[in-house]
């Protein structure tokens, strides 16, 4: 809005209104066109998407710093699992499962305590569940809406987000879970993981290493893979599991991804279809 309110006096469109802003910036062409505000609401523009994507790019960079060293303490602690490659077993005695997402690095976390308190069913769809949050990237989307939340703290909208994006990828792990493994089973999982620490522990083997892979700096980015994640949200997932909703029907499906398509489409076609017509 700040960007069309300062593009006003110098194109009928968005797209002109580009070029004439680039001709003053880059060919030093006459400003005179552009009042106070206008200049004030485009730098506020400026300022503000300097800002988002410094913050996205600052968030990127603690996270990763903070899974390298995770990394570095998961080598010298953990040992490979029977279960498969790409998996650990750290000693703890507490139920612990989580994933730390890297690409070809990537890696699932498990505790001795866990795999004791789990039947080989339940210790297969927790293997499911945390597979499914890296082949799905999942930690791309808790990158992206922790970045945000960091950039507009004050704006109750961003925490809201957050949380639901955090939920909403541990009931599509689940889903996942659920084509090979029974609700019950599942559930039982949740359950036994959600019973361990909610915060990282205090050791394991040595200082430092978390229990809930907390893989960032003061809460930056929610765990990419804890199968129990919050309890509001364990609670969710289970009520879902226990008591499932009916699905919506193909029209109203229909319905909703068209006024999602449509939220974003018309305010874009309406910026920019002018100035490609003209």
């Amino acid at each position: 809005a700040m960007l069309v309110y300062g593009l006003e006096p110098i194109g009928d469109n968005l797209i002109a209104g580009l070029r004439a802003l680039a001709g003053m910036v880059l060919f030093n062409a006459p400003t005179t066109a552009l009042g106070f505000w206008h200049i004030f609401a485009l730098s506020a523009a400026a300022l503000l998407l300097a800002h988002l994507v410094f913050t996205l790019l600052l968030t990127y960079y603690k996270i990763e710093r903070q899974r390298r060293r995770h990394r570095e303490l998961l080598a010298l602690l953990a040992s490979p699992s029977a279960d498969g490659t790409g998996t650990v077993v750290i000693s703890h005695d507490s139920p612990v499962a989580y994933c730390l997402p890297g690409g070809a690095r990537s890696v699932t976390v498990l505790s001795d305590g866990l795999m004791a308190a789990l039947e080989p069913a339940e210790l297969r769809a927790v293997l499911i569940h945390e597979n499914a949050h890296l082949s799905q990237r999942h930690h791309l989307l808790l990158w992206a809406f922790a970045a945000w939340r960091q950039a507009l703290p004050w704006l109750p909208t961003t925490r809201l987000a957050q949380e639901s994006v955090n939920s909403l990828i541990e009931m599509l792990a689940d889903d996942v879970a659920l084509r090979t493994e029974s609700k019950a089973t599942l559930i039982k999982a949740i359950a036994i993981v959600a019973s361990g620490p909610s915060e990282g522990m205090a050791t394991v083997g040595a200082p430092g290493l978390p229990a809930r892979a907390h893989l960032s700096l003061a809460g930056l980015e929610a765990p990419t893979g804890a199968i129990s994640g919050s309890a509001r949200t364990t609670v969710t997932r289970v009520t879902r599991l226990l008591t499932p909703r009916p699905p919506l029907p193909a029209a109203a499906r229909g319905a909703v991804l068209a006024g999602c398509v449509l939220l974003l489409a018309a305010p874009t076609a309406l910026l920019i279809v002018p100035g490609l017509l003209g």
